[in-house]
């Protein structure tokens, strides 16, 4: 992993869900990210090979992961599990992670892809890994704010 100073910062996000785990990346210089892919998860457990091929190809110096609140902020089963997987990112990937709050990350996605393309845009894949994309945008918003 390369060392890169934070603003010029290669990011990979991830929108941890347990049948589908969505991933984008975003560059802090630009201040901008994309959806890249989303994987079916079994339960909550990745394919690691397939998250390893990610990680490799883009190598990112932070790995944001979107932490899973009730709407009053409080915990639920799901951000055990989500908190879980960044662990398991670290240890695996020897990647920094952080986590990011994605309340309304799904109905932001959805709206933005049927924005973009109506119904036929709105399949599960494309929704999880814009839902990445956003939690990544936030996460330089709450880093950088009117900078970007």
């Amino acid at each position: 992993m390369s060392n890169a100073e934070s603003g010029q910062r290669t990011l990979l996000g991830f929108d941890f869900g347990t049948k589908s785990i969505g991933i984008a990346v975003g560059q802090e210089i630009t201040g901008t990210a994309r959806p890249l892919v989303a994987f079916k998860a079994n339960d909550g457990i990745p394919d690691w090979d397939l998250i390893e091929q990610q990680i490799k190809e883009w190598q990112p110096d932070l790995v944001i992961v979107g932490k899973p609140l009730n709407m009053d902020g409080t915990e639920q089963e799901i951000t055990k599990r989500a908190i879980k997987f960044a662990n398991r990112l670290t240890g695996r990937f020897n990647v920094k992670t952080e986590m990011h709050d994605e309340r309304l990350t799904t109905k932001d996605a959805k709206a933005r892809l049927f924005e973009e393309g109506g119904f036929k845009a709105l399949q599960k894949g494309a929704i999880d890994s814009a839902s990445a994309m956003i939690i990544l945008e936030g996460w330089m918003e709450s880093q950088y704010g009117a900078e970007l």
